[in-house]
């Protein structure tokens, strides 16, 4: 599967498709931490106030790389979607932090259209 897949979605649905085979919970785990540096840089962001761009760009990546994990083992088990992606996000220690995302693995296929 590849990252820019269209048949990812949150729901627990796709229209126009229907599900021909559940193949199970499909996730992708990644622990992060900033380094002093950008803990440094974030903390003079942090001084002028607003977005924290240091941290939204961890974040983003965190994210992505949880996403692209989690459909390289749905790509490995056959399917073709992911339906019901949820992310989900845990401080594991000081300054680390779990970003796992997941959802249920699914080969599906166009529904017919009515002639």
């Amino acid at each position: 599967m590849s990252a820019t897949h269209p048949l990812t979605t949150t729901a627990f649905e796709l229209p126009g498709f229907r599900v021909v085979k559940s193949l199970g919970v499909v996730r992708g785990v990644v622990v992060r931490s900033r380094s002093v540096i950008g803990n440094i840089g974030a903390s003079f962001q942090a001084l002028i106030g607003g977005n924290i761009s240091l941290y939204t760009e961890l974040c983003e990546r965190a994210r992505a790389e949880a996403f692209n994990q989690m459909l390289a083992h749905a790509g490995e088990l056959g399917a073709n979607a992911v339906i019901g992606v949820r992310y989900d996000a845990t401080e594991i220690g000081t300054g680390i932090t779990e970003v796992i995302c997941y959802g249920t693995a699914a080969v599906v296929e166009p529904e017919a259209r009515a002639a």
